[in-house]
């Protein structure tokens, strides 16, 4: 038989669109999973009179790829990624290219890349994002890795991938080693910040205005022709008017307990670690995990008996301000993502494209909206930019916001409704634009009861005092450092 272009392992939902996908792009695509039954229901199933070739081992997999080969994963993160590449490795050639598409931890990916290559081979660690749908018709894809390997896998990704209006494709080199995944982790982490908000948008309007799901789903389809048209805005209006077999909205027959797979958790510790204030996302995080204590929150929620909320304001406005707050949440989640995506370049010499990872989230992606237009031309601009915020554009648009922004988080602390990301939001940007913050007072704490030293304001930075606080303490002090 002809050879491969390339080689597929693991055949569950975003493997075998991979595969559809990369052989309606013109490829011929070998396919591997380790349960047999899988491989023929997919043999006889849609790969049929495809140039799909299911394989039975990995060695037969490898034997039927063109060189230099290059075998693509879409398993589980983790053991079984290690597993897999040990077993690859003896089959395969120097020059030879393994492919981790996988939610894998870009720790991970730094380890992996540096073994592949020690035995010869390269290594790329990609996200891809996009779901079942973008899979099959045009993910975002986000390598990095061995930069060797990509001119290898440039033709394949790129034609596979989902494009813009300008044809520009949603796949580019992102980085060495675990830059392709660190990104990716940083895209699901926003993407968990802007389904918060979203959900917190829901609540309000159901909880405040007392709105249906119809009357929500009008709103979030008008909110999909302004700043916020955007892929999860799309598709919340569309869940809202689904209705259940008695004809009610399906959504409010859905338990309030959401799941979560890591990536979010992932960004959150990636954020403590370069001491980057990811606090939309970190609440974000924090939020799915106090959905999940469903028990609990019935049992306070008869404890501590609520006030029925009476809204007698402006309704149509009030909802306008909801979009603005929802719009100004949503770029201070954006802003600090940048910036951990910003210090985790430095920390580990990656030289990131910050206006070309909003072109490859442009389409294809879960958090693909016209706003990332905005985000790619601030860095085009300045490139050396250090947050979103300093951007002109985007410090005019918060300004413009952050009036109706406050009011709807002062109507939801008034009326006990939980708004953990968009207040959260407002708090960082209240924090971000104070010139002096009471840090002072928790400096001198912290000399007061460990001799940690501060800095004071009329000494150069970088010189370090400590106070004898008591009389008795002594004059010895801590040395200074920072975790």
């Amino acid at each position: 038989m002809n050879k491969s272009d390339i080689a597929m392992i693991g055949l569950a939902v975003m493997g075998e669109n991979l595969v559809l996908n990369f052989e309606s792009k013109g490829f011929t695509v070998s396919a591997y999973d380790r349960f047999e039954s899988v491989v023929q229901a997919f043999q006889s199933g849609r790969a049929k009179g495809k140039n799909i070739f299911a394989t039975p081992s990995l060695a037969e997999l490898v034997s039927s790829l063109k060189t230099p080969r290059k075998v693509m994963m879409m398993i589980k993160a983790g053991e079984p990624v290690d597993n897999t590449i040990d077993l690859l490795l003896p089959l395969l050639e120097k020059g030879d290219v393994i492919i981790d598409g996988g939610n894998s931890n870009f720790q991970d990916t730094i380890r992996r890349t540096q073994y592949v290559e020690s035995k010869g081979m390269l290594y790329i660690g990609t996200g891809v994002s996009g779901g079942e749908e973008g899979a099959l018709l045009g993910p975002s894809i986000m390598p990095g890795g061995s930069p060797a390997a990509w001119p290898l896998v440039k033709p394949l990704l790129q034609a596979i991938s989902a494009q813009v209006e300008d044809g520009s494709k949603c796949c580019e080199w992102v980085g060495e080693n675990g830059a392709g995944h660190f990104v990716k982790m940083v895209h699901n982490g926003i993407e968990y910040g802007d389904i918060q908000l979203i959900c917190e948008a829901y609540q309000l309007m159901k909880d405040v205005l007392h709105m249906n799901a119809l009357e929500m789903h009008q709103v979030f389809s008008d909110w999909n022709k302004t700043e916020l048209d955007s892929y999860l805005i799309g598709i919340t209006a569309d869940i809202l008017q689904v209705e259940d077999a008695d004809g009610t909205p399906l959504v409010d027959h859905i338990l309030d307990t959401a799941g979560q797979k890591g990536t979010g958790k992932w960004t959150g510790i990636a954020s403590m670690e370069e001491g980057v204030p990811l606090t939309l996302i970190g609440e974000a995080v924090y939020a799915r995990c106090l959905s999940a204590m469903k028990e609990e929150r019935v049992i306070a929620a008869k404890a501590f008996k609520k006030t029925p909320i009476v809204f007698s304001g402006d309704k149509k406005a009030f909802i306008e301000d909801i979009r603005k707050a929802l719009y100004a949440s949503k770029i201070i989640s954006y802003a600090q993502g940048y910036t951990l995506m910003s210090a985790a370049a430095k920390t580990y010499g990656w030289n990131l494209n910050f206006g070309g990872i909003a072109l490859m989230w442009r389409g294809g992606c879960i958090i693909r909206s016209v706003f990332l237009g905005k985000i790619k031309e601030a860095y085009v601009k300045n490139p050396q930019l250090t947050n979103l915020l300093l951007d002109p554009y985007f410090q005019s648009t918060i300004e413009a916001l952050t009036a109706s922004w406050r009011k709807v988080v002062a109507t939801a602390v008034l009326n006990g409704i939980p708004l953990p990301s968009m207040g959260s939001a407002l708090s960082y940007f209240d924090g971000y634009k104070c010139e002096n913050l009471p840090a002072n007072l928790l400096q001198a704490q912290r000399d007061f009861f460990g001799a940690h030293t501060y800095e004071r304001t009329d000494k150069p930075r970088g010189q370090f005092f400590h106070t004898n606080w008591t009389g008795h303490g002594g004059d010895t002090a801590s040395t200074t450092y920072n975790v």
